[in-house]
This record gives structure tokens, sequence and C-alpha cells, in this order.
């Protein structure tokens, strides 16, 4: 990857920050696409003196993912939404970036999606995530397609949201405390883009759910951050049919949409490739979360430095 230029839509994003870390321990130069470049300029200090660039691009304008990518040696697509126009973004921006790719002669083709990714779910999320793969598919045959669980980190906004409302609620409500989650480490992940980059030969064309080394259900993951952050709280189970008529209603945490997305388990199905195609051992959530979930606890970390001391 050494000196390689990998252009990364969405690279300012919570996944994106991990992947532009691990491109530059590789010696590649990265360019960092997206709306508003300025919110991704933090990254600046990562790598060396012009290791990194940054371009403003709009998928739904050929034109300007076209200017992005030239000169490339590599494409990641990391841009995805969980509320709005989904075809937009997941189908027509993604075929934008493949096809564009695939003119310039790029080599190397990631796409990000989501284990959720099928053309019968019953979320439009979904559906429109296994359209967007066909698309980037049909333009670019050679791309690799990563579906990734929950991804979790300490920017995360899964983890960290329901440890917000746990330091903040006597009474936790659950909703689909029964669907299963498979949650992977955003720098495995991360780790997963770049060895895919590196060898397109080996991964592209290829689709790969990715997952961590842990299954968990929604009502095991909060009741575990209740108990990692020192909290006593009380955790009612929601009814799916009452959840169900909680996502109908407007104004509410969930949308309609995303209720159906948590009617499946999101899980890595069995025989289907997985991180081990890449060699990589994944970390499991209980060994780094603790280490950023102390900002919710009590007393911070101070509480928790008492807490091991016995006092």
């Amino acid at each position: 990857m050494k000196n390689q230029l990998i252009t990364l839509f969405g690279g300012g994003g919570f996944v994106g920050r991990y992947v532009v870390q691990e491109l530059l321990r590789a010696g590649a130069r990265v360019r960092i696409a997206q709306r508003d470049p300025r919110q991704a300029l933090f990254l600046k200090t990562q790598g060396g003196l012009g290791q990194t660039q940054f371009v403003a691009t709009d998928l739904l304008r050929p034109d300007t993912v076209a200017r992005a990518i030239a000169g490339s040696d590599g494409v990641v697509n990391l841009v995805g939404i969980l509320a709005g126009d989904f075809d937009k973004v997941h189908v027509t921006g993604a075929h934008n970036v493949a096809e564009a790719a695939a003119a310039a002669g790029v080599r190397s083709f990631v796409q990000i999606s989501a284990i959720g990714a099928d053309a019968a779910s019953p979320s439009a999320y979904g559906r429109s995530k296994a359209a967007g793969e066909a698309a980037v598919l049909a333009a670019f045959p050679g791309a690799t397609i990563l579906r990734p669980s929950i991804v979790f980190g300490r920017e995360d906004e899964f983890v960290n949201r329901f440890a917000r409302m746990i330091a903040a609620l006597p009474v936790v409500p659950v909703m689909a405390a029964k669907t299963r989650f498979q949650p992977v480490y955003a720098t495995d992940l991360a780790q997963v883009v770049v060895k895919a980059l590196a060898d397109p030969d080996g991964f592209g064309g290829k689709t790969f759910a990715i997952g961590g080394p842990d299954v968990v259900t929604m009502g095991e993951l909060n009741r575990w951050i209740g108990a990692t952050l020192g909290r006593k709280v009380r955790f009612i189970d929601v009814p799916n049919e009452l959840g169900g008529l909680i996502a109908a209603l407007p104004l509410t945490p969930i949308s309609k949409d995303q209720w159906a997305m948590l009617s499946r388990d999101n899980v890595v199905e069995p025989g289907t490739p997985g991180i081990e195609a890449f060699d990589i051992r994944p970390v499991p959530l209980a060994t780094v979360a603790p280490d950023w979930l102390v900002q919710y606890r009590k007393n911070g970390r101070f509480g928790r430095v008492a807490e091991l001391k016995g006092a």
C-alpha cells in the first residue's frame, strides 16, 4: 500500500476515521471525499506532510465523483445513512462511485454494505443496501463487498447511545430485546478494508460478512452496559407488538423502518465468508469498551479507580 493513493468517500465519518488511520499506518496516501471536507480536517494531523488530501464531493453529481477519484489506485465507499432517501445514497450514489472508479482504471474497490442487505428485507434500508451492492458490481465487477454487523468504537452511536440512556434513566425500556447482534470493532473492520484493497485479486468480486467474536441480544447488551457502568437500572423488555406501535408513531426515538431492521438478527450466517478470511482475530467488545464507557459512570474514571481498590 506504500505511496498508493486511496480515495475514501465518507472518510470523515465514524468508520472512515479508523480506515484512514490504518491506511496511513500502511504508508498509503489518503484522499477524503465528502460533501463538506471541513468536517474531516481533524484527520490531517494523523499522517505526514501531504499524506492526506481533502476534496468536496456530491455522490449525486458524477462530475465531482470523477474528479475525486482521478489518479487513485483504490477507492472505498463508506457512505451510508439510517434515515432519508436510501435509494439516492445507497444505490445511485454507490453506482456513481463504482462507475467512476471503473472509468478511471482504479485497481481495487471496496463497498461498505451491511449484514442486513437483502432484496427481500422488510426494511427499505436493507433493500437499498442490497440494490446498492448489485449496482456496484454491475459497474465494477471486481469490487469487494463488506457487510459488517453493528460497528463499535469510542465514537460510535450505538453502544454510546445506550450508555447515555442508562446513565440518565432509572428505568430503561429495551426494544427488540431478543434480536441478536455480532458487534465488530471499528479497528478490525478498518484492517479488513486495507487488506481487501491490497489484494483485489484475492478478495475482489466477493462478499464477506464481518462480525466480531461474540453474539449478543439487545437485552444482553443493555444489561452488560449497565453492569459496566455500575448503574443500578431496571430494564424492561418491550413486547414486540408494543414496539411496533411505538415505531409507527411520529416523534419517537425509532422509525418504522428502523424497527423493521430490528425484526431480523444481525449476525454472520453459518458458512458465510467472514473476517477469518482476512486472518484477523476480532476484538471482543468487553475488551475495549470499558475504557471509554467510564465517562458514563457516576464518578467517571475516579469512581472506577476507587471501585478497583475496594473503596
